[in-house]
């Protein structure tokens, strides 16, 4: 398994890890789905970011269970900024499973209790 998040990404977006020809690309996209993710509640209080491929899974998410359901959930969104389908029908598969894995990632993130004041 690849650790890297960026190298992970580019694999499932079709890329050889070592074509950085895109790499600037692919990394904001990454970066606005982590904004996506931390209002959803998932990773670190902080919106998460990467710079290179130094970043690893294990420094997003602690419960590794997460990572498929959010390793799909990066690589679609970002596949929808960097290069979205043509087809109409392509596209909209692609937003229905953005959904049922936000829905699904909402759901298995626990709700942290409401502060005692």
């Amino acid at each position: 398994m690849i650790n890297s998040i960026l190298d992970t990404i580019k694999k499932m977006l079709g890329i050889p890890t070592t074509d950085t020809a895109f790499d600037v690309d692919i990394i904001v996209g990454i970066n606005s789905v982590f904004m996506s993710l931390n209002q959803l509640g998932i990773g670190p209080d902080t919106v998460f970011t990467i710079e290179d491929n130094t970043k690893e899974w294990g420094d997003f998410l602690i419960e590794p269970t997460l990572y498929p359901a959010v390793q799909s959930y990066i690589h679609l969104k970002t596949k929808l900024i960097f290069d979205p389908p043509v087809s109409s029908f392509l596209l909209t598969s692609m937003e229905n499973q953005i959904l049922e894995l936000s829905w699904r990632l909402m759901v298995q993130v626990p709700i942290p209790p409401d502060p005692i004041i």
